[in-house]
């Protein structure tokens, strides 16, 4: 959807979450939807006297979502089948091609040409040479006057949804599919990897725990909402199959 799309006015319970002249995406809709449907609830809990809203609606998220501890047992299945998840120190050299998401473009056309050029790189002869041309002529990163190269990354060097995509492959090349990121799409190929090392159980139990506790409270986020949904009177706006930026 293109983001300046103008939706039509959406309510919960008869309030408003955006004017008529006001341009939204869906996302930042759905946003506004579950953050007013908290606001009503800490309102008719009470919880909103002398509080500001956002106040009101932690208090009321820590009374209402209860997290248990996770056991033993699962803390040690989630470590190991995560264990690339606490691997330190590890690094990737890699460069891309950026085709930056911006207001107004149009992001179906703009996935069809940034397709198209990572089918041509993945099918080149002499990916190399191609991969730096494509960047200079593509790229809308200050890297393509470096063939798109960003020599070397950690983890913490890159945005939390690009690192997740491109530290999950195996392997060196071009990508088989584009990554994305709150900056656009990429064509990434990783031209070496520096694996780091992977810690013992022991070492890392408190960041198992941190994981595994921040998860669940976003599952029961996630089905709070959904009841007090159900609940509501919504209007111009659904909450039933998409994940809100609340919950992320």
């Amino acid at each position: 959807m293109n983001p300046t799309t103008l939706l039509p006015e959406a309510r919960v319970n008869g309030i408003a979450l955006n004017g008529p002249e006001e341009h939204l995406d869906e996302s930042t809709l759905r946003q506004r939807a579950c953050t007013e449907l908290l606001r009503q609830a800490a309102e008719r809990a009470g919880l909103l006297d002398g509080r500001s809203s956002g106040d009101a609606i932690e208090a009321l998220l820590e009374r209402e979502l209860h997290v248990p501890e996770p056991s033993e047992e699962a803390l040690r299945r989630h470590h190991e089948a995560n264990r690339t998840a606490y691997v330190q120190g590890d690094r990737l050299r890699l460069r891309h091609v950026l085709f930056a998401v911006t207001p107004g473009v149009d992001v179906q056309a703009l996935r069809r040409h940034a397709e198209g050029v990572l089918l041509d790189l993945r099918c080149a002869e002499t990916a190399s040479e191609a991969f730096a041309r494509a960047a200079e002529a593509h790229s809308n990163c200050p890297s393509r006057e470096a063939g798109g190269e960003l020599g070397w990354l950690s983890r913490a060097d890159c945005a939390p949804e690009f690192a997740r995509e491109v530290f999950a492959h195996e392997g060196l090349g071009v990508l088989p599919r584009l990554v994305h990121s709150r900056f656009g799409l990429h064509v990434v190929e990783l031209l070496e990897r520096d694996p780091g090392r992977a810690p013992a159980f022991e070492e890392v139990r408190g960041a198992v725990v941190l994981s595994l506790k921040q998860q669940a409270w976003i599952n029961a986020l996630r089905q709070y909402l959904q009841l007090l949904a159900g609940e509501a009177e919504l209007e111009g706006v659904s909450l039933e199959a998409a994940e809100t930026p609340l919950v992320q």
